[in-house]
């Protein structure tokens, strides 16, 4: 049954996905003491893809039938294996703070595919205000590190830049094929499917040594990862999306960057500086103004 406002569970469940995706880079940063990061973003996608197959199995989806998905379902993997893989290499580099607000500008380059691969969807004046406060965030960020000397943290900027790129055209991707109409489940697996071959070859390739310190803490951080953030969170915001407006829900994603820097600062002790929260106050206004309902006439 669809709903057209959101209720206390909605409001409840985007909190804690919110909360979750923003812990995600803390994780990362915690298992990549112990593992690789590409072999580290493969063993996910593996893990990952074992969930979904035994959730489709168990609700009785079709995964396998020919619906013309296969093409447009392989390149939106491989967009999603080349996302992750920068994610893991530039927090290698940058702090978990600083990546989670970078990795949400998503939606600013979604907006700008869209304006020649979704006509049908025009930006408002507002969306436009808001994709500019939330490249103003890049930018102030951005320049914290790119002329201090010694200092790597805008390389790993750059890759989640990068990223959050190859997240929004795996996005604009789904959307104008025939995945659009695919089951949620079927679309979910084709990306994290794809990613569980290619990363690992990936890793192989760049000569990671893969687990170099298997502590319980780093396999708790990986098991986080792919159980409750690549399982459980992505499909129960798939349920989500099929039963609230997904308009409202998506003006919740600012709470994500929000979390993400809280949780760099609390449990990394990374140092949050004025620009971290000057940034951070533009990236998620930025997003929450482009995502806000329009005015009804």
């Amino acid at each position: 049954m669809h709903k057209n406002e959101l209720d206390r569970l909605a409001i409840g469940l985007m909190v804690l996905f919110c909360t979750i995706w923003g812990l995600q880079q803390v994780a990362i940063k915690l298992a990549s003491a112990g593992i690789s990061p590409v072999w580290q973003a493969g063993l996910r996608s593996i893990g990952a893809t074992v969930i979904v197959l035994l959730w489709s199995w168990l609700r009785g989806v079709r995964l396998f039938e020919r619906d013309g998905t296969l093409l447009p379902g392989l390149l939106a993997g491989l967009l999603f294996a080349i996302e992750f893989a920068l994610i893991f290499l530039g927090l290698e580099h940058t702090t978990a703070s600083r990546g989670v607000i970078f990795l949400y500008t998503a939606p600013f380059f979604v907006a700008l595919g869209a304006v020649w691969l979704l006509p049908q969807e025009p930006m408002r004046r507002s969306q436009w205000a808001g994709m500019a406060l939330a490249f103003a965030g890049i930018l102030v960020l951005f320049g914290e590190h790119l002329f201090t000397s010694a200092d790597g943290a805008w390389i790993g900027d750059l890759m989640i830049v990068l990223a959050a790129m190859f997240w929004a055209a795996t996005t604009l991707t789904v959307k104008v094929t025939c995945l659009a109409r695919s089951s949620v489940e079927k679309t979910l697996l084709y990306q994290l499917g794809v990613s569980a071959v290619v990363l690992p070859v990936l890793s192989v390739a760049l000569g990671e040594p893969g687990v170099f310190a298997a502590t319980k803490v780093v396999w708790a951080s990986l098991l986080f990862q792919t159980a409750i953030v690549a399982g459980v969170s992505y499909l129960g915001w798939f349920w989500l999306v099929r039963h609230y407006p997904a308009t409202r829900l998506s003006t919740f994603s600012f709470l994500t960057p929000v979390m993400g820097v809280l949780a760099g600062g609390f449990i990394l002790d990374e140092a949050l500086s004025r620009t971290v929260f000057v940034a951070l106050a533009l990236v998620g206004t930025g997003i929450g103004v482009a995502n806000w309902p329009a005015r009804r006439r």
